[in-house]
C-alpha cells in the first residue's frame, strides 16, 4: 500500500482537544504504523509525522491566542512534522504558508492534513525565506539541536522573526533563547498535560 492511502485507510482524521478547529490524522493501534514503516524501509526513521507534539501544540495553540504574529507574513514551518503549525498558521491569516519537511512520508501526511483542513500548503524539503519561522519540537537530541540552532540563527540573520515551541527538553538550548509564553499540553498522543514553552532567539 503507498503511504497516501495507508494514512487515508489507517489513521484516524480526529480533531484536537486543544484545537478542536484543526483535525490531524493519527494512529490508533489498529493501524499498524510501524509494520507499515517497515514494509517502506523506514523502520530506522521515527514517525515524528504522525503526532502532534508539545512544541508544535504549543505553537498551534500560541497562534490562536495571537493571530496577529502571523497576519499579511510569509510563514516557514521548520520541521513541520504533521504540518500542525503550519496549518494553525494558516488558519490565523498569514499570507504565505511554507512547511518544510524533510521526512517524505510527512510530506505526504502535511498534504493530506492540509486538505483536511481546508488548505493548500506549499510543502517542501528545503527552505524558503519567509517572514516569520515558527520551529517546534526540533531540539529532540543533542545531534539535532547541534544542527538546528545555528540555521534557525542564520535565518534570523536573514532579517525572519523566530519562534521557537518546546516542552523544555533536555537538549534546548535555553541559554540562546528567551521565554515569552507557557503552556500545558499533552505531547505525542499522551492525555497528561506538560509545560511547553514559546521562544524567541537571543540576539
Amino acid at each position: 500500500m503507498n503511504p497516501e492511502g495507508f494514512i487515508l485507510q489507517h489513521m484516524r482524521l480526529e480533531k484536537l482537544a486543544f484545537r478542536p478547529d484543526i483535525a490531524l490524522y493519527r494512529p490508533i493501534p489498529q493501524s499498524g504504523l510501524h509494520a507499515f514503516l517497515a514494509e517502506q524501509g523506514h523502520a530506522d526513521r521515527p514517525p515524528y509525522w504522525a503526532y502532534a507534539w508539545a512544541g508544535g501544540a504549543a505553537l498551534a495553540l500560541h497562534l490562536s491566542v495571537q493571530p496577529e504574529i502571523v497576519a499579511d507574513r510569509s510563514v516557514l514551518d521548520f520541521g513541520a512534522g504533521s504540518g500542525l503549525v503550519a496549518i494553525a498558521a494558516a488558519l490565523a491569516g498569514a499570507a504565505r504558508v511554507t512547511a518544510c519537511e524533510p521526512d517524505p512520508l510527512g510530506r505526504i501526511a502535511i498534504g493530506l492534513n492540509a486538505k483536511a483542513n481546508g488548505l493548500d500548503l506549499n510543502v517542501t524539503d528545503n527552505l524558503v525565506p519567509a517572514d516569520l519561522v515558527l520551529a517546534g519540537d526540533v531540539f529532540y537530541d543533542a545531534e539535532i539541536a547541534r544542527a538546528t540552532l545555528p540555521l534557525l540563527r542564520a535565518l534570523a540573520q536573514n532579517g525572519a522573526s523566530v519562534l521557537i515551541g518546546d516542552p523544555f527538553r533536555r537538549h534546548l538550548p535555553l541559554h540562546a533563547l528567551e521565554q515569552i509564553a507557557e503552556y500545558a499540553l499533552p505531547d505525542m498522543g499522551g492525555t497528561a498535560p506538560q509545560r511547553a514553552g514559546i521562544f524567541t532567539l537571543r540576539p
